[in-house]
């Protein structure tokens, strides 16, 4: 099991020398990785519904928490640190132009020595599609299209991609990835989400909870599309009892997060760099 530690860049971790210490204290205490959340904006007085919380609402309804860019903040840390893995939970994929990001996810990866894992979604808060410029409708085949395009650049000595929503001639982007790639983990808690996880994922978070239905969506339309379901990797959040993680491995979950801030009544937390040394018995026990 791997253990990765979320969300970062947020709370007090935003400040440069909490960031560092704690992207630090995790590398030594044998995290696995390190997770970042994203929103360019929080529209005031949006009307949204948040997925993630009975009150539909995030951050208890703050609305003007502090959300560093993910991929600025990944590459700050990535100077920092060695070994551990810097990865996205998640970068709103359709709100950003696919070329561009292809770019800076391949200029971090290449950097950090291979060491980024791209999670991806659709996005939920409308609001914040309207300040950005982007439709909201039309988001998750936009998300596909970007996707392609990008492993398209990464992948390809020159490449060229033809959709509804991304066309380019044949093109040189370059730094490249050097694996060529970058995994793409796809979060999100539904149906849709499991199945493009099953379609094109390298791996599926669906961020709160265990749902079994879920990740049966994935392994079955990853048999429809004929790929391998055991090579899609199952992230997940913290149980509550620890003793649950052998139970999950079985399942095909290859990866727990542990919140680096109280969350959701969370016992399992680390919000300090020595609450995050503690649990190397921890990682070490079930790694």
């Amino acid at each position: 099991m791997k253990f990765g530690l979320r969300y970062l860049n947020t709370g007090r971790n935003v400040k440069s020398d909490k960031a560092i210490s704690m992207a630090q204290a995790a590398e030594e205490a044998g995290f696995e990785s390190i997770w970042t959340v994203d929103h360019v904006v929080v529209p005031k007085g949006y009307k949204s519904t948040y997925p993630y919380a009975a009150s539909g609402r995030m951050g208890d309804g703050n609305e003007d928490m502090h959300y560093p860019d993910p991929l600025i903040y990944m590459a700050y840390l990535a100077s920092v640190t060695k070994t551990i893995r810097l990865a996205t939970g998640i970068l709103i994929i359709p709100q950003r132009n696919p070329v561009v990001a292809a770019k800076q996810i391949a200029t971090l990866d290449q950097l950090s020595g291979g060491r980024i894992d791209l999670g991806i979604g659709v996005g939920w808060l409308e609001e914040e599609f309207n300040a950005i410029g982007v439709p909201f409708e039309g988001r998750g085949k936009r998300t596909d299209e970007h996707i392609a395009a990008m492993r398209a650049l990464w992948a390809n000595d020159f490449a060229e991609y033809h959709g509804d929503f991304v066309d380019f001639e044949p093109i040189f982007c370059r730094p490249q990835p050097p694996n060529r790639t970058v995994p793409i983990i796809v979060g999100g808690h539904s149906k849709a989400a499991a199945r493009r996880a099953g379609r094109i994922g390298d791996g599926f978070f669906p961020a709160r909870g265990t749902p079994h239905d879920l990740f049966d969506i994935v392994k079955t339309t990853a048999k429809e599309n004929g790929r391998d379901p055991e090579k899609i990797e199952f992230t997940v959040s913290v149980p509550e009892d620890l003793n649950e993680i052998p139970e999950l491995a079985k399942i095909g979950v290859k990866r727990i997060l542990i919140p680096s801030s109280p969350m959701g009544g969370t016992s399992n937390w680390a919000s300090t760099p020595d609450e995050v040394l503690a649990l190397k018995d921890v990682i070490h026990k079930y790694s």
